[in-house]
């Protein structure tokens, strides 16, 4: 089977999307590439990280700060 990427302007989304689902083809969509050096950043901050290092959800919910939608 081959496999296309393509880049669809996302005002056009939802029509291709249509499009492919009428002609009875398999899509995916991915929003996001992550450069593999990111992930292997990811994956070493996990293997080097000690219990200490983490806390509670609650307690990192806290410490988030959101903007308003006005700004």
């Amino acid at each position: 089977m081959t496999q296309i990427t393509l880049k669809i302007p996302d005002t056009k989304l939802d029509f291709f999307m249509e499009l492919i689902q009428q002609l009875g083809f398999e899509a995916n969509v991915n929003e996001m590439v992550v450069p593999e050096e990111h992930k292997e950043f990811v994956r070493n901050r996990i293997n080097t990280a000690e219990k200490e290092d983490y806390i509670p959800w609650e307690e990192a919910r806290k410490q988030l700060v959101f903007k308003k939608k006005n700004q």
